[in-house]
């Protein structure tokens, strides 16, 4: 397919997903099985322009004076992916398949610094207060960040291998380490049409070598810090990425227990368990089945249910569906399991409290909250943990108390993610 081919797609693919309201992911899938023709190249560069375009949505919208899809697949071309009127212009001519160019007199006399704050940030306007209690003057650099295409990260799964070992492996995919986890890899996320290599193809994946992880997650995931031997609940454990990590830190040795109330979700985590050769990992799925661990863990992880938020450059689509009522539903949801995992810590443990959300009302004020509910558990300072762990000039984290660990795109490079350790007293 020419590019004026590509384009068309995406401007069906987007007009799909606003008819529909349906994921970005389910989308594109569907029209890739309509049109079996495009290419793997073809598909991804579709999927790129339509992410592009959900990503900065509102400042192409602002830019091009026209929200429609067909202007905003031409903003990407024209902001994102380097093109200019002529050039693009040019690439299109004779494509048969090119949709109509919009009218760009908007595009090429308006300045977005002239635009109200939450489009310059690309974020729905109802949350800038949350975006300002967060991260104060910083916000709309926080904003912008979180519009940026998304690079792939990797952990080495160190019960088989190394950072080093798949760093080389992968060689040809440009991985790189990361900046911070200490286990993890990078391959950048590229620009234009360019595709993320398919990583879970590779021979050296097929041997547990590594795993798909957010950098951000790996950090949380090591600043849980076990120590070999202790007995671990990870309380929400979905596909099971921190479950493996903490089995890994583990050294295969104590025991992590693998719990989630969604089946569905958990499912996956048997299967990626035996690639990675796990040995100390029991998976519940019933309730009734931790009982017997009530008031006896050394540490309970809680990677509540969030709005994700921290994973807008991921899923672009959720930040503009995003409501009030979602927000207040989490926030149910995330008392429910902070209040029922606690019962599992031991006096001495710790509780560990993890989003992928960067709002105040999801993070730092739920754990206001649930201390003020339960005195017996108190915030630890976990600032001084990051540092030891990743140094002092590891990019830093936000923190309003040395408690609680804010990690974003702009911050740490990473997926948003919230961290707090309380611990157990009585």
């Amino acid at each position: 397919m020419r590019l004026g081919g590509r384009m068309a797609a995406a401007i069906e693919v987007l007009a799909d997903i606003e008819t529909r309201k349906r994921p970005v992911a389910d989308a594109l899938k569907d029209w890739g099985l309509a049109h079996r023709f495009a290419g793997s190249g073809d598909r991804a560069a579709i999927g790129n322009i339509v992410y592009d375009a959900l990503r900065m949505r509102l400042s192409h919208a602002y830019l091009m004076q026209d929200d429609g899809e067909a202007a905003l697949v031409y903003a990407v071309l024209l902001r994102q992916w380097g093109f200019t009127p002529d050039t693009l212009a040019a690439e299109l001519t004779d494509d048969k398949f090119a949709p109509e160019a919009p009218d760009l007199t908007a595009f090429l006399a308006r300045d977005l610094s002239e635009a109200p704050l939450h489009v310059q940030g690309d974020i729905p306007e109802w949350l800038v207060p949350s975006f300002e209690t967060a991260f104060g003057a910083g916000w709309l650099v926080e904003a912008k960040a979180m519009a940026e295409r998304p690079s792939l990260d990797l952990r080495a799964n160190t019960l088989k291998s190394n950072r080093d070992k798949v760093v080389k492996a992968l060689d040809r995919s440009g991985a790189k380490p990361t900046r911070i986890a200490r286990n993890g890899i990078r391959i950048d996320s590229g620009t234009g049409a360019s595709r993320l290599p398919n990583v879970t193809a590779e021979l050296s994946f097929q041997k547990g070598w590594f795993e798909v992880q957010d950098e951000g997650s790996q950090i949380v995931a090591d600043l849980v810090q076990p120590s070999d031997g202790q007995q671990v609940l990870d309380y929400c454990a979905g596909g099971g990425g921190k479950t493996l990590a903490l089995s890994a830190a583990l050294h295969n040795k104590g025991q992590v227990h693998a719990y989630d109330a969604d089946r569905k979700r958990l499912a996956p985590i048997i299967e990626r368990l035996r690639r990675a050769g796990t040995r100390n990992v029991q998976v519940h799925d019933d309730i009734a089945q931790l009982k017997a661990f009530e008031g006896r863990l050394d540490v309970v992880l809680v990677d509540a249910p969030c709005t994700g938020t921290g994973t807008w450059r991921r899923r672009p689509d959720t930040k503009w569906k995003l409501t009030q009522k979602n927000i207040d539903e989490r926030l149910d949801q995330q008392r429910d399991a902070l209040t029922s995992a606690s019962a599992y810590v031991k006096p001495g443990g710790a509780l560990i409290y993890v989003t992928c959300s960067v709002l105040p009302e999801e993070n730092a004020r739920q754990v206001e909250r649930f201390c003020t509910e339960n005195p017996e558990f108190q915030p630890v300072a976990s600032l001084p943990a990051y540092e030891k762990l990743f140094g002092t000039d590891a990019a830093i984290p936000y923190s309003t108390d040395g408690a609680g660990l804010t990690l974003t795109p702009a911050s740490t490079g990473t997926d948003g993610f919230f961290f707090c350790r309380l611990q157990r007293n009585v």
